[in-house]
């Protein structure tokens, strides 16, 4: 049975850590990293096949953060997980240090695509999953979007390849908080009707509450059993979860908190006691 209570403390801890590097940074994107703590809490921490201490086994799942601007919440995963030293996370987009704004590939144990450019790293995550079924391999594709990318036509150009080449072993979130830098997604570009669209594109679509470790893995254990068609899990999120002044608020798309804001946010996750 999955630890859902351990699992919760380690969201928390990440939570901590996202604010906390951003603010030491002065820059970066708090609200769509804490939008996403638990789905990548239950991939690194549950369901992917990793080990960071051999971070290119050749039978590994793979993770692809297309979202790129939320490297933070796949920086202080990978740290929490064993990938590099929690240290480095005070590096956060500092020059000459490991932990750019946007994942690299090239420097960071644990990435596995370089990525930023919106809808990039989930055309990528589609290539991936291609080669493991072309290599009958075992290996499974993961990816996390944000509700804002699916505005770019990139997307569905992917999405309508990885249907038609059956990619089964492909899974993406869409972490669909509602919220994008310029305001709300349906003002900015309205992407609804999301599920219907994704449907129609032919993949296996799942609903859940992105918050919720029973929905998604759930979900997770469903997009297993599906044959002959990728699953999109459209999970509905918070921007800024868990920090109270933060929550569904645009403005903490790409802002980093004052000294203030940070006591704040860090009583609001429990205290400064990590780890």
């Amino acid at each position: 049975m999955r630890d859902h209570k351990g699992l919760k403390d380690i969201a928390r801890n990440i939570r901590k850590d996202i604010v906390s590097m951003i603010h030491m940074s002065k820059s970066g994107h708090p609200g769509g990293s804490l939008s996403a703590v638990e789905i990548l809490t239950a991939l690194y921490f549950d369901e992917m096949n990793i080990d960071p201490n051999n971070c290119k086994m050749e039978d590994r799942d793979r993770f692809v953060l297309s979202k790129g601007h939320a490297a933070p919440v796949l920086y202080a995963t990978l740290a929490h997980k064993g990938y590099f030293d929690r240290e480095e996370l005070k590096g956060l987009r500092k020059i000459n240090r490991m932990l750019q704004g946007h994942p690299d590939m090239k420097g960071t144990p644990g990435v596995e695509m370089s990525t930023g450019s919106l809808g990039q790293g989930f055309s990528v995550a589609c290539g991936m999953a291609m080669a493991s079924k072309l290599d009958n391999a075992p290996w499974r594709v993961y990816t996390l979007l944000g509700d804002g990318e699916v505005q770019e036509g990139i997307v569905w150009e992917a999405a309508m390849s990885a249907a038609h080449y059956k990619l089964d072993n492909m899974v993406a979130f869409l972490d669909y908080n509602g919220l994008q830098i310029d305001g709300k997604t349906e003002d900015v570009m309205n992407i609804g009707p999301i599920v219907d669209k994704f449907k129609a594109f032919g993949w296996n679509v799942i609903e859940i509450d992105g918050h919720d470790f029973d929905q998604i893995f759930a979900a997770l254990d469903m997009a297993k059993e599906t044959v002959g068609k990728p699953t999109m899990i459209i999970a509905k999120t918070i921007k800024g979860k868990g920090v109270s002044f933060m929550e569904n608020q645009a403005g903490w798309h790409g802002a980093a908190p004052s000294d203030s804001d940070l006591e704040t946010a860090l009583l609001d996750l429990g205290g400064v006691d990590n780890d």
